[in-house]
């Protein structure tokens, strides 16, 4: 029997779901993935129904609540989301004896380091979305079993829906003026890219807690800056900083100024490398084009 015989992706409709029901199809897999409206992953019933009806034997869990500052104002269905979700479906797949995989983020850390943060060092989340998120991750280790993969990845864009490149670019496209912080460094990770990474991991029975994101790192103002120029697109770019943004919105997350993640353990247990973000920004471009968007 091999994992990927049935496999159950929740959030089916979101970017990362797309990118990875794409790396599936492409391995002549076809997974289950109930978007939102098919599957509600807060609801008991709807989560054990499903699972009797799949029976997984490998489950990728892509739903979630990533509107970072809304999180503040719906903490309790962020938790729901996030957290308590997380882990009924982590023991469910305990339960029918499949593998659990599941997307955490860099917000469970609260943005000190000077180096790369590693799968091991202490979390300590700056926000309702990371701590949200972090109780998803502790709840894996209580409810899951042994046989569970946490993925942390950081500043995800992609196809297939909304994302920091594609504001960026419909901005400049209107002639917008841009403002963006550039005291926040971390390393834009293509989804394409992260859902390769997921197989490979699940590929060589991985399991416990990996960091996985493009290689390189850069703040939000020069990533902003290369996709301006890989898009060919020109409009006022200027400076500014997290606590001016955060003065201008007070309600908004706090978000950690240092969030590069070191993926060596990825490296160790696949022998493969993350492309460096560079490189994927082009690759996303060609996508768009071939999507015709």
């Amino acid at each position: 029997m091999s994992l990927y015989d049935r496999i159950l992706l929740t959030g089916g409709g979101g970017m990362l779901a797309q990118a990875l029901i794409a790396q599936l199809r492409a391995r002549g897999h076809e997974p289950a993935a109930p978007n939102r409206a098919a599957l509600d992953i807060t609801s008991f019933a709807d989560v054990m129904q499903t699972i009797e009806k799949v029976n997984p034997t490998l489950i990728l869990n892509c739903a979630a609540h990533t509107k970072v500052d809304l999180c503040e104002e719906q903490l309790d269905l962020a938790t729901q989301i996030n957290g308590s979700a997380v882990g009924v479906l982590a023991a469910a797949a305990k339960d029918v004896d499949a593998k659990f995989v599941h997307f955490s983020t860099d917000f469970v850390f609260n943005g000190t380091s000077t180096r790369p943060w590693r799968e091991d060092d202490p979390t300590d989340p700056l926000s309702a979305y990371g701590h949200s998120k972090l109780l998803g991750e502790k709840l894996i280790h209580t409810e899951g079993g042994d046989n569970w993969l946490i993925l942390r990845t950081a500043w995800l864009y992609g196809p297939g829906g909304p994302c920091f490149p594609m504001t960026m670019i419909n901005a400049a496209r209107a002639g917008k003026p841009l403002k963006v912080v550039d005291d926040q460094v971390g390393s834009p990770t293509f989804t394409h890219d992260l859902a390769e990474a997921t197989l490979n991991l699940v590929d060589a029975d991985a399991k416990g807690i990996y960091h996985l994101v493009n290689s390189g790192q850069t703040n939000w103002h020069d990533f902003t800056s290369a996709i301006l120029d890989e898009f060919g697109l020109k409009t006022d770019l200027a400076r500014t900083t997290s606590a001016e943004w955060k003065r201008q919105r007070p309600n908004s997350a706090v978000r950690p100024a240092y969030s590069v993640l070191d993926t060596g353990k990825y490296t160790q247990t696949t022998g493969k490398q993350i492309r460096p973000w560079r490189d994927a920004l082009s690759a996303y471009h060609l996508a768009l084009d071939a999507a015709g968007s």
